[in-house]
């Protein structure tokens, strides 16, 4: 018998046992100025979405925005909610019981969110207590961007820097080109037209973020343009059927252009009256697709002389997205 004796997770007689943690943004934990404070804290904290020296933000971001816009934000929040809480978290969770079903129980898949909760040093903590030695970390963004799967991997490292054992990691760090993917995207563009026709302009709305960074070297914009191109050319479009822009900017330095909101607002006076709106940056429907395009953007179009406005819900919990997901992963799970 061995001299030592103490607590453990390591067993002699385990093999390889892969877990997944399937990440996604976040959400407040409830529709209210005081939940919406706590996410945005820790959200406009992390320095990968706010690249401003630390101590004159901390004051722009407790001194002015944490005192007012947590209320804005809340009443956004109250027109999405549900019974089952915020759209997003809900359809994460369909995404992760998905994906369990198709890998099957031997590869436990846990949800992890970059803010707010679950956290994803609580779903890391969750694999560790099924004895994982082998990780997978899936961030749902097709499209690469410091802000969103950088900031993932540095929460990941965060909490496996706790960890006495690291466990052997697989970092998926962006699917914005896999077959499977622009596919299940066609699939939705195609389930569309046949429904509703085909407007005089597709129009791919992706998240935005600062010029600065796509400056500073972040592929988040080509990225996007690449998705863009590879569904454009599936589906047979000239260049004069689509085109790609940016929503959600924040604050008054310059984002990447052209602008939603603002495109959707002249494209009335240049002839074109009908458009169709998808987010192939969003995994899952949140408030920035459900009330940002589907409310919003809608009124600007409308209002400026539009007259038919549609919006295409992300991929979600759509079988043709879920098997994209798990082609990604398949890889990396023993057979």
């Amino acid at each position: 018998m061995s001299q030592f004796v103490g607590s453990t997770d390591f067993d002699h007689k385990q093999g390889v046992k892969t877990g997944i943690l399937i990440a996604n943004l976040g959400t407040p934990d409830a529709p209210t100025s005081s939940a919406l404070r706590r996410y945005l804290a820790e959200f406009l904290w992390d320095s990968r979405v706010i690249e401003i020296p630390r101590l004159p933000w901390w004051c722009i971001l407790h001194g002015i925005i944490l005192r007012t816009r947590p209320a804005r934000s809340a009443k956004l929040y109250q027109k999405v909610w549900t019974d089952k809480g915020s759209p997003l978290l809900e359809i994460s969770r369909k995404q992760t019981q998905q994906i369990q079903l198709a890998l099957g129980t031997d590869t436990p898949v846990v949800l992890g969110m970059r803010y707010g909760n679950p956290s994803i040093r609580s779903a890391l903590d969750e694999l560790r207590k099924q004895q994982v030695n082998r990780l997978i970390v899936m961030p749902m963004y097709p499209q690469y961007s410091g802000s969103t799967t950088g900031s993932t991997f540095d929460a990941v490292a965060d909490a496996l820097k706790t960890w006495r054992w690291v466990p052997e990691l697989h970092f998926i760090n962006a699917y914005h080109d896999s077959p499977a993917y622009i596919a299940a995207l066609c699939a939705s563009i195609g389930d569309h037209i046949e429904r509703y026709g085909m407007p005089q302009k597709w129009i791919f709305s992706y998240h935005g973020t600062p010029k600065s960074y796509l400056m500073k070297g972040d592929p988040y914009y080509c990225f996007c343009m690449k998705t863009t191109r590879l569904v454009a050319e599936k589906m047979g479009w000239s260049e004069e059927q689509y085109m790609a822009t940016f929503q959600s900017r924040f604050g008054k330095a310059e984002w990447l252009k052209p602008y939603t909101d603002v495109t959707l607002e002249h494209l009335p006076e240049q002839g074109v009256k009908s458009v169709a709106v998808l987010c192939p940056g969003f995994s899952a429907d949140c408030l920035e697709t459900i009330d940002e395009i589907g409310r919003e953007n809608r009124e600007v179009f409308m209002e400026a002389g539009g007259e038919t406005y549609h919006y295409v819900p992300a991929l979600n919990d759509d079988e043709a997205h879920i098997r994209a997901l798990v082609q990604l992963l398949e890889p990396y799970v023993p057979e």
